[in-house]
Protein backbone atom coordinates (compact mmCIF):
# COMPACT_ATOMS: atom_id res chain seq x y z
CA UNK A 1 0.00 0.00 0.00
CA UNK A 2 1.28 3.24 -1.03
CA UNK A 3 -1.42 5.79 0.29
CA UNK A 4 -3.10 5.37 3.48
CA UNK A 5 -5.97 7.90 4.68
CA UNK A 6 -7.30 6.92 8.18
CA UNK A 7 -10.32 9.10 9.58
CA UNK A 8 -9.36 12.65 8.42
CA UNK A 9 -11.46 15.71 9.50
CA UNK A 10 -10.81 18.71 7.50
CA UNK A 11 -12.16 21.89 8.42
CA UNK A 12 -12.34 26.09 6.56
CA UNK A 13 -12.01 27.95 9.26
CA UNK A 14 -14.80 26.86 11.72
CA UNK A 15 -16.96 24.71 8.47
CA UNK A 16 -16.04 20.96 9.02
CA UNK A 17 -16.03 19.81 5.01
CA UNK A 18 -14.43 16.63 5.66
CA UNK A 19 -15.75 13.61 8.04
CA UNK A 20 -13.82 10.67 9.10
CA UNK A 21 -12.65 10.15 5.14
CA UNK A 22 -10.31 7.25 5.00
CA UNK A 23 -9.38 5.53 1.35
CA UNK A 24 -6.06 3.75 0.38
CA UNK A 25 -4.40 3.14 -2.77
CA UNK A 26 -2.25 0.80 -3.80
CA UNK A 27 1.24 0.54 -5.58
CA UNK A 28 0.26 0.71 -10.18
CA UNK A 29 -3.65 1.30 -8.69
CA UNK A 30 -5.95 4.54 -10.51
CA UNK A 31 -8.38 5.13 -7.73
CA UNK A 32 -10.77 7.63 -7.97
CA UNK A 33 -12.68 9.68 -5.82
CA UNK A 34 -16.26 10.29 -7.42
CA UNK A 35 -19.00 12.67 -6.19
CA UNK A 36 -21.10 15.97 -7.25
CA UNK A 37 -19.81 19.50 -6.96
CA UNK A 38 -19.16 20.61 -2.96
CA UNK A 39 -18.96 16.67 -1.93
CA UNK A 40 -15.77 17.23 -0.70
CA UNK A 41 -13.43 15.63 -3.83
CA UNK A 42 -10.95 19.14 -3.86
CA UNK A 43 -10.41 18.87 0.09
CA UNK A 44 -9.95 15.46 0.02
CA UNK A 45 -7.14 15.91 -2.29
CA UNK A 46 -5.59 19.25 -1.08
CA UNK A 47 -5.93 17.51 2.32
CA UNK A 48 -3.41 14.52 0.96
CA UNK A 49 -1.24 17.13 -0.55
CA UNK A 50 -0.63 19.08 2.78
CA UNK A 51 -2.53 22.23 1.26
CA UNK A 52 -5.52 22.12 3.78
CA UNK A 53 -4.21 20.04 6.58
CA UNK A 54 -6.56 18.15 8.68
CA UNK A 55 -7.70 18.54 12.37
CA UNK A 56 -7.36 14.89 12.81
CA UNK A 57 -7.00 11.43 11.04
CA UNK A 58 -3.28 10.06 9.49
CA UNK A 59 -2.77 10.08 6.36
CA UNK A 60 0.14 7.73 5.85
CA UNK A 61 1.97 7.42 2.66
CA UNK A 62 4.63 4.53 2.63
CA UNK A 63 4.02 4.07 5.77
CA UNK A 64 5.40 8.02 6.92
CA UNK A 65 2.81 10.36 8.84
CA UNK A 66 1.88 13.47 6.49
CA UNK A 67 -0.25 14.90 8.06
CA UNK A 68 0.50 18.75 9.45
CA UNK A 69 3.49 18.55 7.00
CA UNK A 70 3.88 20.90 4.52
CA UNK A 71 3.03 20.76 0.60
CA UNK A 72 6.84 21.03 -0.28
CA UNK A 73 7.64 18.04 2.15
CA UNK A 74 5.16 15.78 0.57
CA UNK A 75 5.97 16.69 -2.91
CA UNK A 76 9.66 15.68 -1.65
CA UNK A 77 8.28 12.67 -0.36
CA UNK A 78 7.09 12.09 -3.78
CA UNK A 79 3.84 13.38 -4.68
CA UNK A 80 2.83 14.99 -7.77
CA UNK A 81 0.09 17.26 -7.59
CA UNK A 82 -1.97 18.60 -10.68
CA UNK A 83 -4.48 21.09 -9.37
CA UNK A 84 -7.84 21.62 -11.22
CA UNK A 85 -7.50 25.16 -12.24
CA UNK A 86 -4.13 24.04 -14.89
CA UNK A 87 -1.43 26.44 -13.63
CA UNK A 88 1.03 26.62 -16.20
CA UNK A 89 3.53 29.61 -16.83
CA UNK A 90 1.76 31.02 -19.54
CA UNK A 91 4.86 33.47 -20.72
CA UNK A 92 6.93 29.85 -20.98
CA UNK A 93 6.92 27.58 -23.90
CA UNK A 94 6.05 24.10 -24.00
CA UNK A 95 9.38 22.98 -23.06
CA UNK A 96 10.35 25.59 -20.53
CA UNK A 97 7.14 24.69 -18.78
CA UNK A 98 8.17 21.00 -18.39
CA UNK A 99 12.12 21.80 -17.71
CA UNK A 100 11.41 23.87 -14.99
CA UNK A 101 9.57 21.03 -13.13
CA UNK A 102 12.11 18.55 -13.67
CA UNK A 103 13.55 16.79 -11.03
CA UNK A 104 15.43 12.88 -10.79
CA UNK A 105 13.32 10.31 -9.23
CA UNK A 106 13.98 9.31 -5.64
CA UNK A 107 14.97 5.75 -6.58
CA UNK A 108 17.73 5.15 -9.46
CA UNK A 109 16.20 2.08 -10.67
CA UNK A 110 13.15 4.16 -11.77
CA UNK A 111 13.37 5.19 -14.91
CA UNK A 112 12.99 8.79 -15.08
CA UNK A 113 11.09 11.18 -17.12
CA UNK A 114 12.04 13.17 -20.15
CA UNK A 115 10.93 15.75 -22.65
CA UNK A 116 10.90 12.91 -24.92
CA UNK A 117 9.52 10.49 -22.85
CA UNK A 118 6.52 13.10 -22.29
CA UNK A 119 6.20 13.67 -25.95
CA UNK A 120 5.58 10.06 -26.53
CA UNK A 121 2.69 10.33 -24.21
CA UNK A 122 1.22 14.01 -25.44
CA UNK A 123 2.47 14.16 -29.52
CA UNK A 124 0.26 17.02 -29.36
CA UNK A 125 2.56 18.67 -27.13
CA UNK A 126 6.09 17.66 -29.47
CA UNK A 127 3.67 19.71 -31.90
CA UNK A 128 3.53 22.68 -29.47
CA UNK A 129 7.25 22.62 -28.50
CA UNK A 130 7.88 26.16 -28.91
CA UNK A 131 4.47 27.52 -28.35
CA UNK A 132 3.78 30.10 -24.88
CA UNK A 133 1.51 27.75 -22.22
CA UNK A 134 -0.87 30.79 -22.37
CA UNK A 135 -2.19 30.00 -26.22
CA UNK A 136 -2.37 26.42 -25.55
CA UNK A 137 -6.01 25.62 -25.92
CA UNK A 138 -7.55 24.42 -22.32
CA UNK A 139 -7.09 20.56 -23.18
CA UNK A 140 -3.77 21.33 -23.96
CA UNK A 141 -2.84 23.62 -20.92
CA UNK A 142 -4.54 20.16 -19.32
CA UNK A 143 -2.03 17.85 -20.85
CA UNK A 144 0.92 20.52 -20.08
CA UNK A 145 0.23 20.65 -16.12
CA UNK A 146 0.08 16.83 -16.53
CA UNK A 147 3.51 16.50 -18.02
CA UNK A 148 4.89 18.69 -15.90
CA UNK A 149 4.50 17.28 -12.96
CA UNK A 150 5.24 13.69 -14.32
CA UNK A 151 9.30 15.72 -15.00
CA UNK A 152 8.90 15.50 -11.28
CA UNK A 153 8.98 11.88 -11.49
CA UNK A 154 6.20 11.32 -8.80
CA UNK A 155 5.59 7.78 -7.19
CA UNK A 156 1.58 9.06 -6.98
CA UNK A 157 0.14 11.37 -8.96
CA UNK A 158 -2.81 13.56 -7.42
CA UNK A 159 -5.05 14.74 -9.95
CA UNK A 160 -8.10 17.07 -9.18
CA UNK A 161 -11.00 16.95 -11.31
CA UNK A 162 -8.43 16.23 -14.78
CA UNK A 163 -11.46 16.42 -17.21
CA UNK A 164 -13.52 19.51 -15.70
CA UNK A 165 -14.47 21.20 -18.47
CA UNK A 166 -12.84 19.36 -22.00
CA UNK A 167 -14.50 18.40 -24.71
CA UNK A 168 -15.60 14.61 -25.26
CA UNK A 169 -12.66 14.80 -27.76
CA UNK A 170 -10.35 15.46 -25.19
CA UNK A 171 -11.36 13.46 -22.02
CA UNK A 172 -11.61 10.27 -24.67
CA UNK A 173 -7.67 11.55 -25.28
CA UNK A 174 -6.53 12.32 -21.76
CA UNK A 175 -8.36 8.91 -20.75
CA UNK A 176 -6.26 6.92 -23.30
CA UNK A 177 -2.97 8.86 -22.17
CA UNK A 178 -3.75 7.84 -18.50
CA UNK A 179 -4.45 3.93 -19.44
CA UNK A 180 -0.62 4.50 -20.66
CA UNK A 181 0.29 5.93 -17.72
CA UNK A 182 -0.75 2.45 -15.89
CA UNK A 183 0.91 0.53 -18.19
CA UNK A 184 3.66 2.11 -17.19
CA UNK A 185 3.01 1.56 -13.53
CA UNK A 186 1.58 4.89 -12.57
CA UNK A 187 0.10 5.32 -9.29
CA UNK A 188 -2.81 7.83 -9.80
CA UNK A 189 -5.56 9.25 -7.19
CA UNK A 190 -7.72 11.71 -9.08
CA UNK A 191 -10.88 13.22 -8.10
CA UNK A 192 -14.09 13.67 -10.31
CA UNK A 193 -17.24 14.28 -11.16
CA UNK A 194 -17.38 12.22 -14.34
CA UNK A 195 -18.48 8.73 -13.82
CA UNK A 196 -17.83 7.69 -17.66
CA UNK A 197 -14.19 9.08 -17.56
CA UNK A 198 -14.20 7.40 -13.93
CA UNK A 199 -15.62 4.12 -16.02
CA UNK A 200 -13.17 4.27 -18.86
CA UNK A 201 -9.66 4.91 -16.72
CA UNK A 202 -9.86 3.63 -12.86
CA UNK A 203 -9.46 0.23 -11.06
CA UNK A 204 -11.77 1.12 -8.08
CA UNK A 205 -13.56 4.17 -6.38
CA UNK A 206 -14.53 5.80 -3.63
CA UNK A 207 -18.04 7.93 -3.79
CA UNK A 208 -18.29 11.53 -1.30
CA UNK A 209 -21.19 13.14 -0.79
CA UNK A 210 -21.28 15.54 1.81
CA UNK A 211 -17.69 15.14 3.45
CA UNK A 212 -18.48 11.42 3.84
CA UNK A 213 -17.12 8.60 2.17
CA UNK A 214 -20.39 6.44 1.20
CA UNK A 215 -19.58 3.98 -1.19
CA UNK A 216 -16.06 1.95 -2.20
CA UNK A 217 -15.61 -0.92 -4.50
CA UNK A 218 -14.38 -1.32 -7.84
CA UNK A 219 -15.25 0.64 -10.85
CA UNK A 220 -17.22 -2.73 -11.99
CA UNK A 221 -18.97 -2.46 -8.69
CA UNK A 222 -19.81 0.77 -9.26
CA UNK A 223 -20.85 0.70 -12.49
CA UNK A 224 -23.60 -2.23 -11.40
CA UNK A 225 -24.93 -0.39 -8.31
CA UNK A 226 -27.51 2.21 -10.03
CA UNK A 227 -29.03 3.02 -6.73
CA UNK A 228 -25.46 4.30 -5.57
CA UNK A 229 -25.18 6.30 -8.99
CA UNK A 230 -28.64 8.00 -8.85
CA UNK A 231 -28.48 8.76 -5.29
CA UNK A 232 -25.13 10.22 -5.06
CA UNK A 233 -23.77 11.39 -8.71
CA UNK A 234 -27.45 12.26 -10.18
CA UNK A 235 -26.98 9.02 -13.23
Amino acid sequence: MILDVQQINTFYETSHILFDVSLTVDRGEIVCLLGRNGAGKTTTIRSIMGLTSPKSGNILFHGVELSGRPPHYIAQKGMGYVPDNRLIFPDLTVIENLQIGQKLPKSPQTEPWTVERIYDLFPILAERHSQHGGTLSGGEQQMLTVARTLMGNPELLLLDEPVEGLAPLVVKDLGAQILKLKEMGQTILFSEQNIHFATMTSDRAYVIDNGRIRYQGTIEELSANQEVKEKYLMI
